[in-house]
Protein backbone atom coordinates (compact mmCIF):
# COMPACT_ATOMS: atom_id res chain seq x y z
CA UNK A 1 0.00 0.00 0.00
CA UNK A 2 2.74 2.28 0.73
CA UNK A 3 4.42 1.27 -2.44
CA UNK A 4 1.19 2.31 -4.41
CA UNK A 5 0.94 5.84 -2.99
CA UNK A 6 4.32 6.70 -3.79
CA UNK A 7 3.88 5.65 -7.25
CA UNK A 8 0.80 7.60 -7.05
CA UNK A 9 1.82 11.00 -5.70
CA UNK A 10 5.44 10.70 -7.65
CA UNK A 11 3.17 9.95 -11.24
CA UNK A 12 1.34 13.46 -10.77
CA UNK A 13 4.84 15.12 -12.10
CA UNK A 14 5.72 12.16 -14.60
CA UNK A 15 5.88 14.91 -17.09
CA UNK A 16 8.23 16.84 -14.96
CA UNK A 17 11.49 16.17 -17.27
CA UNK A 18 9.68 15.32 -20.70
CA UNK A 19 11.95 16.00 -23.51
CA UNK A 20 11.64 15.31 -27.12
CA UNK A 21 14.23 12.36 -27.35
CA UNK A 22 12.36 10.37 -24.79
CA UNK A 23 8.58 12.09 -24.04
CA UNK A 24 7.83 10.56 -20.68
CA UNK A 25 10.66 8.17 -20.44
CA UNK A 26 12.34 9.89 -18.48
CA UNK A 27 10.12 10.80 -15.42
CA UNK A 28 8.79 7.49 -15.75
CA UNK A 29 11.95 5.91 -14.46
CA UNK A 30 12.23 8.43 -11.61
CA UNK A 31 8.54 7.56 -10.56
CA UNK A 32 9.32 3.86 -10.06
CA UNK A 33 12.83 4.86 -8.92
CA UNK A 34 11.85 3.41 -5.19
CA UNK A 35 10.59 0.39 -6.36
CA UNK A 36 13.80 -0.29 -8.68
CA UNK A 37 15.99 0.61 -5.95
CA UNK A 38 14.53 -2.31 -3.55
CA UNK A 39 13.76 -5.06 -6.14
CA UNK A 40 15.71 -7.51 -8.32
CA UNK A 41 19.59 -7.45 -7.97
CA UNK A 42 21.87 -5.35 -5.78
CA UNK A 43 24.44 -3.46 -6.53
CA UNK A 44 24.83 0.04 -8.81
CA UNK A 45 24.91 -1.77 -12.26
CA UNK A 46 21.97 -3.24 -11.55
CA UNK A 47 20.63 -0.36 -10.80
CA UNK A 48 21.90 1.36 -13.95
CA UNK A 49 20.61 -1.42 -16.13
CA UNK A 50 16.90 -1.30 -14.58
CA UNK A 51 16.83 2.82 -14.73
CA UNK A 52 18.27 2.62 -18.38
CA UNK A 53 15.81 -0.08 -19.17
CA UNK A 54 13.05 2.60 -17.86
CA UNK A 55 13.81 5.59 -19.16
CA UNK A 56 13.94 4.79 -22.81
CA UNK A 57 11.23 6.33 -25.16
CA UNK A 58 7.74 6.14 -23.62
CA UNK A 59 4.63 8.46 -25.26
CA UNK A 60 0.98 7.87 -23.56
CA UNK A 61 -1.58 9.75 -21.71
CA UNK A 62 0.02 11.54 -18.58
CA UNK A 63 -3.12 10.24 -16.73
CA UNK A 64 -3.02 6.86 -17.29
CA UNK A 65 0.78 6.27 -17.13
CA UNK A 66 -0.20 4.68 -13.36
CA UNK A 67 -1.55 1.63 -15.49
CA UNK A 68 2.09 1.08 -16.65
CA UNK A 69 3.91 2.26 -13.55
CA UNK A 70 1.74 -0.47 -11.63
CA UNK A 71 1.97 -3.47 -14.36
CA UNK A 72 5.65 -2.53 -14.62
CA UNK A 73 7.08 -2.45 -10.61
CA UNK A 74 4.88 -5.40 -10.24
CA UNK A 75 6.90 -7.29 -12.96
CA UNK A 76 10.22 -5.92 -11.46
CA UNK A 77 9.61 -7.24 -8.14
CA UNK A 78 8.36 -10.87 -9.66
CA UNK A 79 11.90 -10.51 -11.46
CA UNK A 80 10.43 -10.89 -15.03
CA UNK A 81 12.89 -11.33 -17.97
CA UNK A 82 14.23 -7.83 -18.70
CA UNK A 83 13.61 -7.82 -22.15
CA UNK A 84 10.09 -9.17 -22.07
CA UNK A 85 10.03 -5.91 -19.31
CA UNK A 86 11.14 -4.17 -22.34
CA UNK A 87 9.06 -5.15 -24.82
CA UNK A 88 5.78 -4.84 -22.96
CA UNK A 89 6.71 -1.07 -21.85
CA UNK A 90 6.85 -0.18 -25.63
CA UNK A 91 3.84 -1.99 -26.79
CA UNK A 92 1.47 -0.38 -23.98
CA UNK A 93 2.20 3.58 -24.38
CA UNK A 94 0.50 3.60 -27.98
CA UNK A 95 -2.77 2.04 -26.28
CA UNK A 96 -2.68 4.40 -23.19
CA UNK A 97 -2.10 7.58 -25.28
CA UNK A 98 -4.67 6.73 -27.60
CA UNK A 99 -7.36 5.88 -24.88
CA UNK A 100 -6.61 8.86 -22.70
CA UNK A 101 -6.60 11.17 -25.32
CA UNK A 102 -9.99 10.01 -26.65
CA UNK A 103 -11.51 10.08 -23.32
CA UNK A 104 -9.84 13.16 -21.34
CA UNK A 105 -9.30 15.79 -24.26
CA UNK A 106 -11.85 15.07 -26.84
CA UNK A 107 -14.78 14.52 -24.30
CA UNK A 108 -14.23 15.40 -21.14
CA UNK A 109 -12.20 18.39 -20.63
CA UNK A 110 -14.54 20.06 -23.28
CA UNK A 111 -17.06 18.98 -20.99
CA UNK A 112 -15.88 20.34 -17.85
CA UNK A 113 -15.16 23.65 -19.89
CA UNK A 114 -18.88 24.19 -21.10
CA UNK A 115 -20.15 23.54 -17.63
CA UNK A 116 -17.97 26.30 -15.86
CA UNK A 117 -19.06 28.33 -19.09
CA UNK A 118 -22.76 27.89 -17.95
CA UNK A 119 -21.82 28.64 -14.53
CA UNK A 120 -20.43 31.98 -15.83
CA UNK A 121 -23.67 33.01 -18.06
CA UNK A 122 -25.16 32.34 -14.72
CA UNK A 123 -23.87 34.86 -13.21
CA UNK A 124 -21.49 32.68 -10.72
CA UNK A 125 -18.80 34.23 -8.68
CA UNK A 126 -15.74 33.45 -10.41
CA UNK A 127 -13.83 31.91 -7.50
CA UNK A 128 -16.91 29.07 -7.31
CA UNK A 129 -16.61 28.29 -11.28
CA UNK A 130 -13.44 28.04 -10.71
CA UNK A 131 -13.84 25.52 -7.66
CA UNK A 132 -16.43 24.02 -9.54
CA UNK A 133 -14.44 23.52 -12.66
CA UNK A 134 -11.46 22.08 -10.69
CA UNK A 135 -13.19 19.82 -8.61
CA UNK A 136 -15.07 18.05 -11.37
CA UNK A 137 -12.35 17.57 -13.78
CA UNK A 138 -9.68 16.35 -11.19
CA UNK A 139 -12.55 14.20 -9.88
CA UNK A 140 -11.73 11.73 -12.97
CA UNK A 141 -8.39 12.88 -13.50
CA UNK A 142 -7.47 11.55 -10.01
CA UNK A 143 -9.69 8.52 -10.51
CA UNK A 144 -8.54 7.41 -13.56
CA UNK A 145 -4.66 7.50 -12.02
CA UNK A 146 -6.07 5.37 -8.78
CA UNK A 147 -8.14 2.90 -10.93
CA UNK A 148 -4.96 2.65 -13.30
CA UNK A 149 -2.39 2.14 -10.49
CA UNK A 150 -4.79 -0.49 -9.20
CA UNK A 151 -5.30 -2.33 -11.88
CA UNK A 152 -1.95 -2.20 -13.46
CA UNK A 153 -0.90 -3.66 -9.83
CA UNK A 154 -3.59 -6.61 -10.17
CA UNK A 155 -2.68 -7.74 -13.73
CA UNK A 156 0.57 -7.40 -14.59
CA UNK A 157 1.70 -8.65 -18.38
CA UNK A 158 -2.08 -9.04 -18.41
CA UNK A 159 -3.81 -5.37 -17.87
CA UNK A 160 -4.51 -5.15 -21.80
CA UNK A 161 -8.33 -7.03 -20.94
CA UNK A 162 -8.78 -4.51 -18.05
CA UNK A 163 -8.17 -1.78 -19.83
CA UNK A 164 -10.82 -3.27 -22.48
CA UNK A 165 -13.19 -3.60 -19.66
CA UNK A 166 -12.68 0.47 -19.02
CA UNK A 167 -15.11 0.76 -22.02
CA UNK A 168 -14.37 4.37 -23.77
CA UNK A 169 -16.73 4.26 -26.29
CA UNK A 170 -19.81 3.67 -23.69
CA UNK A 171 -18.16 6.79 -21.35
CA UNK A 172 -17.32 8.69 -24.09
CA UNK A 173 -21.18 8.74 -25.72
CA UNK A 174 -22.70 9.14 -22.02
CA UNK A 175 -20.10 12.30 -21.47
CA UNK A 176 -21.17 13.48 -25.21
CA UNK A 177 -24.22 13.87 -24.62
CA UNK A 178 -24.22 15.61 -21.52
CA UNK A 179 -21.19 17.77 -23.69
CA UNK A 180 -24.34 18.60 -25.89
CA UNK A 181 -26.53 19.22 -23.67
CA UNK A 182 -24.52 22.09 -22.03
CA UNK A 183 -24.10 23.42 -25.04
CA UNK A 184 -27.58 23.79 -25.57
CA UNK A 185 -27.69 25.36 -22.04
CA UNK A 186 -24.62 27.62 -22.75
CA UNK A 187 -26.10 28.95 -26.35
CA UNK A 188 -29.52 29.08 -24.90
CA UNK A 189 -28.50 31.26 -22.13
CA UNK A 190 -26.66 33.84 -24.29
CA UNK A 191 -29.67 33.73 -26.34
CA UNK A 192 -31.78 35.02 -23.98
CA UNK A 193 -29.19 38.21 -22.91
CA UNK A 194 -28.80 39.00 -26.42
CA UNK A 195 -32.05 39.35 -27.12
CA UNK A 196 -32.99 40.21 -23.50
CA UNK A 197 -36.19 37.67 -23.63
CA UNK A 198 -38.97 37.63 -21.35
CA UNK A 199 -39.51 34.43 -19.95
CA UNK A 200 -36.12 33.01 -19.60
CA UNK A 201 -36.99 29.88 -18.68
CA UNK A 202 -38.66 29.04 -21.67
CA UNK A 203 -36.77 29.91 -24.71
CA UNK A 204 -33.66 28.40 -22.43
CA UNK A 205 -35.08 25.22 -22.09
CA UNK A 206 -36.99 25.10 -25.89
CA UNK A 207 -32.56 25.25 -27.21
CA UNK A 208 -31.44 22.93 -24.38
CA UNK A 209 -34.08 20.58 -24.80
CA UNK A 210 -33.83 20.38 -28.58
CA UNK A 211 -29.77 20.17 -28.70
CA UNK A 212 -30.10 17.49 -25.67
CA UNK A 213 -32.56 15.34 -28.33
CA UNK A 214 -30.24 16.09 -31.12
CA UNK A 215 -27.12 14.63 -28.97
CA UNK A 216 -29.24 11.69 -27.60
CA UNK A 217 -30.20 10.92 -31.24
CA UNK A 218 -26.43 11.42 -32.82
CA UNK A 219 -24.36 10.99 -30.16
CA UNK A 220 -20.74 11.49 -32.34
CA UNK A 221 -21.89 15.47 -32.82
CA UNK A 222 -20.03 16.10 -29.43
CA UNK A 223 -17.28 15.39 -31.77
CA UNK A 224 -18.46 18.10 -34.05
CA UNK A 225 -19.35 21.20 -32.20
CA UNK A 226 -20.68 23.29 -35.88
CA UNK A 227 -23.85 21.40 -36.75
CA UNK A 228 -24.99 21.14 -32.31
CA UNK A 229 -23.90 25.24 -32.26
CA UNK A 230 -25.86 25.95 -35.77
CA UNK A 231 -28.84 24.43 -34.63
CA UNK A 232 -29.02 26.83 -31.30
CA UNK A 233 -28.96 29.73 -33.03
CA UNK A 234 -31.19 28.76 -35.71
CA UNK A 235 -33.89 27.53 -32.54
CA UNK A 236 -33.02 30.48 -30.85
CA UNK A 237 -33.10 33.18 -33.34
CA UNK A 238 -36.95 31.72 -33.85
CA UNK A 239 -37.67 32.14 -30.41
CA UNK A 240 -36.39 35.39 -30.11
CA UNK A 241 -38.50 36.55 -33.86
CA UNK A 242 -41.62 35.13 -32.14
CA UNK A 243 -41.02 37.13 -28.74
CA UNK A 244 -40.02 40.25 -30.72
CA UNK A 245 -43.25 39.85 -32.87
CA UNK A 246 -45.91 39.11 -30.35
CA UNK A 247 -44.60 41.95 -28.32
Amino acid sequence: MKTELTLLVRSLVVQGSWNYRTLLGAGMAWVLLPVLRSAGEEGEEALRARLARHAEHFNAHPYLTPVALGALQRLEREGADPERIRRFRRALGGPLGSLGDALIWSIWRPACVLFALVLVVLGAAPLMVTVAFLFLYNLVHLGLRVWGLRVGSEFGFEVAGALGRLKVPFLSERIGTVGVLLVGLLVGALAVRAFELPGRGVPWLLVGGTLFLVGFLKRDLFHRWMPALALALVVGGFVAGAVRSAG
